[in-house]
């Protein structure tokens, strides 16, 4: 049988393929196998390399790539319409792999499409909190003289209350 993708030399590769029920076959030769990338996947030492079932379950999904003209991940081998399908991404592979097309939804949800962290909001120290509180009694016996100086005795009662307060409790 003669090679399906040039029609120049005979056949060596054969790949059955069943999609959906779908069900296609392909007969390759060496030369174009190496070309469409099949001839590492489906080779005889890294068929035999790994346990036998491995090597059926994993080892395929970047050649089955190629031929299905589906872009998959290389790792879970997620598509992007899985993607969108399911709305959760396949692996952290994925991110990599289809950047281009997740970015702009993410960039609509999370308003940036980069992770910059919580935005932390410090309290005021021990420390920091005497020197505001002498300088906010500091502040109170100015008002108090110029309430003194104005006879607004009602306002220097509360102004003299603070300052007591503030000066009882540090």
């Amino acid at each position: 049988m003669r090679c399906e993708h040039c029609n120049e030399r005979e056949a060596t590769t054969h790949i059955k393929k069943n999609i959906n029920g779908n069900k296609t076959e392909m007969h390759l030769c060496s030369e174009c196998a190496a070309k469409l990338g099949v001839a590492e996947e489906f080779s005889a030492e890294s068929f035999f390399a790994d346990t036998f079932f491995g090597n059926l379950l994993g080892a395929g999904i970047p050649s089955m790539n190629v031929l299905s003209g589906v872009d998959r991940c290389d790792c879970c081998g997620s598509s992007f319409n899985d993607i969108v399908k399911s709305g959760s991404v396949g692996c952290s592979h994925c991110y990599e792999k289809f950047e281009d097309k997740l970015e702009p939804s993410i960039i609509k949800i999370h308003g940036k499409a980069k992770h910059v962290g919580k935005n932390v909001t410090y309290t005021v120290d021990e420390t920091d909190k005497t020197e505001t509180a002498v300088d906010t009694v500091q502040s109170l016996k100015e008002e108090l003289k110029q309430a003194v100086k104005e006879q607004r005795f009602e306002d220097a009662a509360e102004l003299r209350d603070r300052i007591k307060a503030l000066t009882q409790e540090g």
